[in-house]
């Protein structure tokens, strides 16, 4: 369940706005009331964003084994073999 809306007027939505929406990226909402009465809401869009992996992030914490790279004999034999 989500949380209720914060009410914010619009004299103070203006005076605030790069804020108000730092809250709403962040997770918040907010009633936008004019003289008592709801006239809009804002909330975050419900959107997949790419999430992006730091580089190194996984430093240390990963081991490949020596011979990764390394084919078994019969599969570089039947790589390498003339063709039928």
């Amino acid at each position: 369940m989500t949380a209720p809306a914060s009410q914010i007027g619009v004299r103070e939505l203006r005076g605030k706005l790069s804020e108000v929406l730092r809250k709403v990226q962040n997770g918040e909402s907010f009633l936008v009331v004019s003289r008592g009465a709801a006239i809009a809401e804002l909330r975050g869009v419900a959107c997949d964003r790419p999430t992006f992996r730091k580089a190194g992030a996984l430093a240390g914490k990963m081991w490949m084994a020596d011979d990764f790279d390394a084919l078994p004999d019969d599969m570089l034999d039947s790589i390498e073999r003339e063709p039928l």
